[in-house]
């Protein structure tokens, strides 16, 4: 197997892509090496879905895809990044936040600092950003 792997896919925003997302992630991995079963495959599913349904629901039309990134090097980490066009970043809330949406990127935060990874987001040279999440990678052994 390579030791450097991608994949991406680009899906309209819309409510019903978020699935495809998650279900494209989730192949990708499997192919690669990450039983579904594993807390990692879980727990990249939660995020793919919850950054799918950002780049959907946050930007207000004014990005009509959204494209999804996923990079493997085998030897550090796998990079899984939700790219829009919506100029638009996402606030950061505080964890304690009572209301009934707009704590996805907490829970995206907190997923990936429970695993060991991080969050980042980057502009795009469009006008628009990605949201990437960095997981140590931890195959089947």
């Amino acid at each position: 197997m390579a030791d450097h792997q991608e994949a991406s896919v680009t899906l309209p925003s819309e409510p019903a892509s978020v699935p495809v997302a998650r279900r494209y992630v989730a192949d990708c991995l499997a192919e690669w090496g990450l039983p579904g079963e594993a807390d990692t495959a879980e727990t990249v599913r939660l995020v793919v879905s919850e950054l799918a349904t950002n780049a959907v629901l946050h930007t207000f039309g004014r990005s009509p895809t959204f494209t999804v990134d996923v990079a493997l090097d085998r030897d550090e980490a796998l990079r899984i990044g939700v790219t829009d066009s919506h100029p638009r970043w996402p606030k950061r809330l505080p964890a304690a936040v009572q209301q009934d949406n707009g704590r996805g990127m907490v829970i995206i935060r907190w997923l990936a600092a429970e695993c060991g990874g991080r969050l980042s987001v980057t502009p795009t040279p469009e006008g628009g950003k990605t949201v990437w999440i960095t997981l140590p990678w931890v195959a089947a052994a």
